[in-house]
């Protein structure tokens, strides 16, 4: 099977290696990489059916994406790398550092969350309401609520624009697939993981489905539960920003990276 598609770049260890959420691309990383690969080498990739990268039936569950991870990362031979993944790219990144340990030096979770418990079946009305209202209807709602006030409206459409642009065929049932990836296999990846992780949160979503960005002190059921199921996961909130921190902070953002990176070292 053919490679992800991705763009390598810069020299040094460890590797650093870039996944976008849902409906995105690899460029959303663009500040973090050029802010690394002077010192590390650095990968960024377009998931399955985003970006430049071709989109299966296999793609629209989440257990694909981590394959595809796990397989770059063992195609390119690369050493232990840190392993980043936005939003639904944090399961993506999770899964293939459980098919490709040999591979993963660490962790790092760019505001995830986690949209079922163990057990639950939420995600089956998701899904009708994605097939009732159309998945132009449902990503324009999702997405209306990712951004901070502040933060440039005419960047934010480009990258909703992007989300309309998938094929719903694929995207409409990923994102669906979401919520049952967390409620079938959260607790167990979280927990399997042996290596470093931190959580980059900027926002939080209550019971009603609205997001809203956080403060420095605050916590969530999302951050508690990784504090149970993984304790010595490291959490470091970015306040009053949207959804996409390395877009709208990319400054606070690389801090907090280049702080993990010491300390892996170290």
């Amino acid at each position: 099977m053919a490679l992800i598609h991705h763009t390598r770049t810069g020299r040094g260890t460890p590797p650093l290696v870039f996944v976008h959420g849902f409906g995105c691309a690899r460029s959303d990383w663009d500040a973090q990489v050029a802010q690394f690969a002077g010192r590390h080498e650095t990968v960024a990739v377009d998931l399955g059916g985003h970006g430049t990268s071709p989109g299966t039936p296999e793609h629209r569950r989440i257990e694909p994406h981590g394959a595809d991870g796990a397989e770059l990362l063992k195609s390119l031979k690369l050493p232990p790398a840190v392993i980043f993944g936005h939003s639904m790219g944090c399961r993506v990144v999770m899964e293939a550092a459980l098919r490709a340990p040999e591979h993963v030096k660490a962790v790092v979770l760019v505001d995830g969350s986690r949209l079922g418990e163990k057990g639950s079946t939420a995600y089956l009305a998701r899904g009708e309401g994605l097939e009732k209202h159309g998945y132009a209807a449902f990503v324009r709602g999702a997405f209306a609520q990712m951004f901070a006030p502040t933060y440039d409206k005419a960047k934010a459409q480009v990258i909703i624009d992007r989300a309309l642009a998938r094929d719903p065929a694929i995207a409409g049932p990923l994102f669906v697939d979401i919520g049952r990836y967390d409620a079938e296999n959260m607790d167990r990846v979280v927990s399997s993981l042996k290596v470093p992780l931190i959580a980059i949160q900027t926002t939080t979503t209550g019971p009603d489905g609205k997001r809203a960005s956080m403060k420095v002190g605050q916590t969530s059921p999302y951050l508690d539960f990784l504090k149970t199921a993984k304790p010595d996961a490291q959490i470091e909130i970015v306040a009053d920003t949207g959804h996409f921190p390395q877009l709208e902070r990319p400054a606070e953002t690389n801090a907090i990276i280049e702080r993990f990176l010491k300390g892996l070292a170290a």
